[in-house]
């Protein structure tokens, strides 16, 4: 069976889909979701196989949910009534694209991909996905991360830094730490000129940071605005600064 999690903020949107995939014996619906926090949260606690996935969603987008998936990931087809994103999800690799409103025969090819997906390429997969959350060609402006349970919407502008300690990912706010799925390289591929990476291990937003010490070695120490210091390795420091200055 492919469980499958519906989400879209258009109720009429997911009982259409509901009612399509029903002619699927294959096919079982195990969840839905309004928004993008709430489809975040089912994705980590059903672990479907298969997501369709809103694009335009209040508080995170489809995009959002997608970017903030950890692996192993399942199989997407991102659905939308704009069609503006339909060349750019093809050109990115993802696995698949519905526009609304959805018919029988497109829904039906694309499970078809599903299922060959499924059964021989999970890698690929993965890879299709990671294509489209890192070359958007727009840098994301929020993130989805989680303390607990509970996945909440950070805006780009509220990270002090990503940190990676013991195999997570963390991001740190000026108050709270939370975790996320992504990799640190992962994440990395995705961010803007804003943020800098001091080590391997971490990245800074810039605007984040309240004092940068130089050290007599030639490495440094930068304070952020949570108060934390971060030790800065010797060939990444001129070029912090250089950051900084810009």
């Amino acid at each position: 069976m492919i469980r499958t999690l519906v989400i879209d903020d258009e109720q009429p949107a997911r009982e259409r889909l509901k009612q399509l995939l029903s002619a699927h014996p294959d096919v079982e619906v195990v969840g839905e979701a309004d928004d993008g926090v709430q489809a975040a949260e089912q994705i980590a606690a059903l672990s479907p196989d298969l997501v369709l996935l809103d694009i335009q969603m209040p508080g995170a987008s489809g995009l959002d949910v997608a970017a903030s998936l950890g692996k192993p990931r399942p199989s997407v087809i991102f659905c939308t009534a704009f069609d503006q994103y339909a060349v750019d999800a093809f050109e990115l690799s993802a696995l698949d694209y519905l526009l609304k409103p959805v018919n029988r025969a497109r829904l039906a090819s694309a499970l078809d991909r599903v299922r060959s997906a499924c059964a021989n390429a999970p890698a690929g997969r993965d890879r299709a996905l990671e294509q489209l959350t890192q070359a958007t060609g727009m840098a994301p402006t929020r993130f989805l991360a989680k303390r607990g349970n509970r996945f909440r919407v950070v805006p780009a502008n509220d990270v002090v830094a990503f940190i990676f300690v013991e195999g997570i990912t963390h991001l740190l706010t000026t108050t709270e730490q939370l975790s996320m799925q992504p990799t640190l390289a992962s994440l990395a591929r995705r961010l803007d000129d804003s943020f800098f990476p001091v080590s391997r291990n971490a990245i800074i937003r810039l605007d984040a940071v309240k004092e940068a010490k130089p050290f007599t070695d030639g490495t440094g120490e930068i304070l952020l605005a949570n108060g934390q210091t971060m030790p800065v390795a010797r060939r990444r420091w001129r070029l912090l600064l250089d950051k900084l200055e810009a």
